[in-house]
């Protein structure tokens, strides 16, 4: 008790002093110092919580004084701090509404608005990101697409960083089960990267553009055969996705360029395996893929297999 009444004078003191008198105006740079110094304090002696209400206070003074960056800075203190006090929380398994991680993100909410309010969008989407990846290390999907979605949207002049935040809003479908929603994801990303990926001596795409062609081609073949859309209700970027991997297929299809061989004969591999319902033979595919798919991926292919087995069990 002694040691909250300390802190809390020590703020009141420091409040105090910012508040305007009769021919007197406050020091509101100081007091922003002031609030950051006893956030510090506070952050080593394992206070987060408070040290989160002094970077709010900091906050105001910063938005006072005209200080973007300042007001950016404290309010993203003092999301983490939040943050901190929450995940203390869940390892002491303290029953709670997670009060303290509904402060990080309105505090991380407010900082991106900051940012973008002051042409700094890059800023912003860095931390769109951050709270992305938060609320998906908290099992909160649903939560996180938001998120990454408005990472992609402020980083639509940044072709790579938006494929990386497109890539994780598929991610984030794929974990909700929301397939469909993946699928059309994964195709705008392949579009958007083949669009981009090119270089002034040639057309295909390039570095990491490939290596982003071939997650999201694997990715929704896989998708395609979990799905199993009919010929009448597939897209037709979908049917034109499906097509290379007919045993008829040119070998020198565009698909080689960006996947590996190995790769795109095991994935043709699994599209007859799927068709023609041979179970054994994915099961070994499934051997032969795991080492170089993803979790998510392999995931995916587990998935395909169990819903296969249920098919032919009720047939």
């Amino acid at each position: 008790m002694e040691k909250d009444a300390d802190i809390l004078s020590k703020y009141r003191l420091v409040t105090n002093k910012l508040k305007k008198r009769f021919l007197k105006k406050p020091n509101v740079a100081e007091g922003s110092e002031q609030f950051a110094a006893l956030a510090k304090n506070l952050r080593r002696q394992e206070c987060p919580q408070y040290s989160g209400f002094c970077c709010l206070a900091q906050a105001r003074c910063e938005h006072t004084l005209a200080n973007a960056a300042g007001e950016g800075q404290a309010l993203t203190e003092a999301a983490r701090a939040f943050l901190e006090a929450e995940m203390a929380n869940r390892d002491l398994k303290c029953p709670s509404f997670e009060e303290h991680l509904s402060a990080s993100i309105n505090c991380y909410s407010h900082a991106i608005r900051v940012h973008i309010e002051h042409k700094q969008p890059a800023l912003g989407a860095a931390l769109c990101m951050e709270l992305g990846d938060i609320l998906m290390s908290l099992s909160k999907p649903n939560e996180a697409m938001g998120h990454y979605q408005r990472a992609a949207e402020l980083q639509s002049q940044n072709s790579l960083d938006c494929l990386d935040a497109l890539g994780h809003v598929a991610s984030c479908k794929i974990a909700t089960r929301d397939y469909d929603g993946a699928l059309a994801v994964l195709t705008e990303m392949s579009y958007l990267a083949q669009e981009r990926g090119g270089t002034a001596l040639s057309s295909k795409p390039v570095g990491a553009y490939s290596d982003i062609l071939a997650r999201c081609e694997v990715t929704r073949v896989l998708l395609l055969m979990l799905l199993q859309p009919t010929p009448q209700r597939i897209r037709p970027e979908h049917a034109q996705t499906l097509e290379k991997y007919a045993w008829e297929a040119n070998e020198d299809s565009y698909v080689v360029n960006f996947l590996d061989e190995d790769i795109f004969l095991l994935l043709q591999s699994v599209v007859m395996a799927c068709q023609s319902r041979d179970l054994d033979s994915l099961r070994s595919l499934q051997v032969e893929l795991w080492p170089v798919l993803s979790s998510e991926q392999n995931q995916l292919l587990h998935l395909i297999i169990e819903e296969l087995s249920h098919l032919d069990f009720n047939l």
